[in-house]
């Protein structure tokens, strides 16, 4: 069986709490069904042993009385499930049922010793059965049995309808008692940002979730420690090589040759600028460390846009997020501003775009009017160091670590950075930033 076609539910939760409930579920009913059937067939058995005695004991009673008398203790001698009648009968048929061959085959059981009978099936009911007795004096004597349904007790529907609660209930504790840990482990899994501040896990419980809470635990501080290791390498690095970079630079100054000079300290911008970047890559993941606070989208992207119009780029802005958000205001212009930067240098015009999609977050669009990217590279850009263009020349290949910083900080924010061919051309890159108190956003 294709289990994807049966569309299961994608929680564990609630595939365990199917699974469990479907099965004890199942197992209630096939117990009740052979309690049904047993009871069913206890009470038919006690059904046919009285049924031989009463009716053993009605026949010769009427046999001993006086012809005229029978009638008036016909309606004495009924039961609820059978009564007797002076007379030959319905025409009937054998038996054709387990049950009304059972009782045919007690009637000629028990009265066939003394009289004759014999026993049909007649019309009305599935399990209707005549017996035709013929008395000592000859008078034909009929018993016609109609089976009543095992009776139910009222009750009985709301004892089972409280069993299934009583075990969907317990099969909720069960599977929250057995699901929360996983859960608490998805959600610290999910906190766990680039800062790696994620709080720790309680290291309680069942034996299995405070080993697990414990090896998260440990694992998110060694993360940590070497993250920071990181960091501390490429900022020893900087501090260390500006000290070379500078001696360098003077000499180079001294130089008597023009060209070999210029070339000398456009090498050493460069190397400068690398080291820096690399260090403000590293230090991203300080972006979540940033208190947030409540800012209005709408002002500070008119605030940048104003700042590149002042500086003579070409940035237009559109659109109105209409709402404030809780972000980190210097993670986001750093954010924008490498979107931005990034398009300048490739398309000389920027077209910013800012809207409110879906509650609680804002959507910010900076697109390009450049060649675009080919499709399989779209991921690639992000990646440290990785550059669509081979030239070492950083006015046009740069370092490759401008977008790469803008989503490491963008994920710091708990948002979201995706580029994307636009359909009438150029490279369009889709910023998300959820509202950091917004309970998605946490």
């Amino acid at each position: 069986m294709n289990m994807g076609a049966l569309r299961l539910p994608r929680s564990l939760f609630m595939r365990l709490m199917l699974v469990l409930l479907a099965g004890l579920a199942l197992a209630q009913a096939l117990t009740y069904v052979w309690i049904m059937s047993e009871r069913r067939e206890a009470t038919v058995g006690l059904m046919l042993n009285f049924l031989e005695q009463d009716v053993a004991s009605s026949v010769a009673l009427l046999d001993r009385l006086p012809a005229a008398e029978r009638a008036d203790w016909l309606p004495r001698l009924a039961r609820r499930t059978y009564r007797f009648a002076i007379g030959p009968g319905e025409p009937g048929h054998m038996p054709d049922t387990e049950l009304s061959k059972r009782i045919a085959d007690s009637f000629v059981e028990s009265i066939g010793r003394r009289y004759r009978v014999t026993a049909s099936a007649a019309p009305g009911h599935p399990n209707r059965v005549q017996a035709h007795v013929i008395l000592s004096d000859g008078m034909p004597l009929t018993i016609d049995m109609r089976p009543a349904g095992m009776p139910v007790s009222p009750w009985l529907p709301a004892v089972l309808a409280g069993q299934l609660v009583l075990l969907a209930l317990c099969t909720w504790a069960g599977v929250r008692l057995a699901t929360r840990p996983l859960a608490q482990l998805a959600r610290a899994a999910d906190s766990l940002g680039p800062d790696l501040q994620s709080e720790r896990l309680p290291e309680s419980g069942p034996l299995e979730v405070a080993r697990a809470a414990r090896a998260f635990n440990a694992m998110q501080e060694r993360i940590a420690s070497y993250m920071s290791e990181r960091t501390q390498i490429l900022a020893a690095i900087s501090h260390d090589l500006q000290t070379p970079i500078t001696r360098m630079r003077m000499r180079a100054d001294m130089m008597d040759d023009e060209v070999q000079r210029d070339k000398m300290n456009r090498d050493l911008r460069e190397m400068e600028a690398l080291v820096k970047d690399g260090v403000a890559y590293a230090r991203t993941l300080h972006g979540a460390r940033e208190a947030p606070v409540r800012i209005d989208p709408d002002s500070m992207l008119e605030s940048l846009a104003g700042d590149y119009r002042d500086a003579g780029q070409d940035v237009s802005l559109e659109g109105k997020a209409g709402v404030s958000i809780a972000a980190r205001p210097q993670a986001l212009r750093r954010v924008l501003g490498n979107l931005i930067d990034n398009g300048l240098k490739y398309a000389g015009a920027v077209r910013v775009g800012v809207a409110r999609e879906h509650p609680g977050e804002v959507t910010i669009r900076v697109r390009d009017f450049g060649p675009g990217i080919p499709e399989a590279e779209l991921e690639k850009v992000f990646e440290p160091f990785y550059r669509l263009e081979a030239s070492r020349n950083r006015d046009t290949g740069g370092t490759g670590l401008g977008l790469a910083i803008a989503r490491q900080l963008a994920t710091a924010m708990n948002g979201t950075l995706e580029l994307r061919n636009h359909p009438q051309g150029g490279l369009e890159a889709t910023l998300r930033i959820r509202d950091l108190e917004d309970g998605a956003g946490r």
